[in-house]
């Protein structure tokens, strides 16, 4: 029995998406509530450092990436997680007056999480807004307060799920939103040695590959998929010439799958992939113009060394 209905978006995105050459499926749909707490364990994982090199950054210089903004300073962060690292921009602006704060997500367990966390910061007010990134910028930006600034957080490098036109069209839709003074800090991860980054976005414990895999589980949930999960393989691959990992699910063997929510057969080529998943790899010369060019300047940047990692603060002139 499929939950959603065949002119869904879920429906329509999976029918186009494996019609394509090479079959493609959008990563948001990656996580859905068991997709949300399978991306938290990657993020504790020893071979994925960035959630951990960003905390760091967070906890070192907090006060000093919300120094430049006028109060009142609201808060709006674009793919909240666990709320754990808004927390700690939002416990350096205590004493600063009341904070609000704006998240936005796709992912009902991730703002559930995120607002328990800030739940327990007295000087904070949460709304949650379950949203696609423009649509719930939008919501938020008509809301803030006509006096003082906002600070748009982009971070856990997100920004690298975005081919290069997109994040050029993206980052623009962010600093048409904010007005002069306001603030974005932006999370991205570097480019690192290959092997570094394969044993990050391949694991040994298979903890990335259930999370690839769940995406045909959810299809098989909402759609009334008949993927069997054991005939697909997790690949992660490092496209050095576009600066990228790329997530795969292969096909083991030649199959046909139904998906009642599509109405639709799909066939597979043993050795035929579904692509995932794309996360882009940066310099912290290629962060700073790419805000430039989105008609930002760059306040400052913290780089943590060991794990290849920048936040970069961008302000609206």
């Amino acid at each position: 029995m499929s939950n959603s209905h065949p002119g869904s978006e879920l429906a329509r995105d999976v029918r186009e998406g494996l019609a394509m050459l090479p079959k493609q499926l959008p990563s948001k749909y990656l996580y859905d509530a068991l997709g949300s707490h399978l991306f938290e364990a990657i993020c504790h994982l020893p071979w994925y450092p960035v959630t951990r090199a960003e905390n760091s950054l967070l906890r070192r210089n907090a006060h000093g990436m919300v120094a430049p903004l006028c109060d009142p300073v609201s808060l709006i962060e674009l793919g909240c997680g666990s709320g754990e690292k808004i927390a700690m921009v939002a416990e350096a602006l205590r004493g600063r007056g009341d904070l609000s704060v704006h998240l936005i997500d796709i992912s009902r367990t991730a703002l559930e999480q995120s607002e328990r966390t800030l739940g327990r910061l007295s000087h904070v007010s949460v709304t949650g807004h379950r949203a696609t990134y423009e649509a719930g910028l939008r919501r938020a930006a008509e809301q803030r307060p006509r006096e003082g600034s906002v600070l748009v957080l982009f971070l856990g490098s997100n920004i690298g799920n975005f081919d290069p036109p997109a994040r050029a069209e993206f980052l623009a839709t962010i600093r048409a939103t904010l007005r002069p003074g306001d603030g974005l800090l932006l999370g991205a991860d570097l480019v690192k040695p290959e092997k570094q980054l394969m044993l990050a976005y391949d694991d040994p414990l298979g903890v990335t590959a259930a999370f690839d895999k769940n995406i045909l589980s959810r299809i098989n949930r909402e759609l009334g998929g008949e993927f069997d999960l054991g005939a697909f393989a997790h690949r992660a691959v490092w496209n050095s010439a576009e600066s990228r990992i790329e997530m795969h699910l292969v096909s083991r063997r030649q199959q046909s799958v139904r998906i009642a929510g599509c109405d639709q057969t799909f066939a597979f080529a043993e050795g035929e992939s579904i692509w995932t998943e794309s996360s882009y790899k940066f310099t912290p010369e290629l962060v700073r113009e790419m805000g430039r060019e989105a008609g930002f300047r760059c306040r400052e940047q913290w780089l943590e060394p060991e794990a290849l990692f920048a936040a970069t603060l961008f302000l609206a002139e």
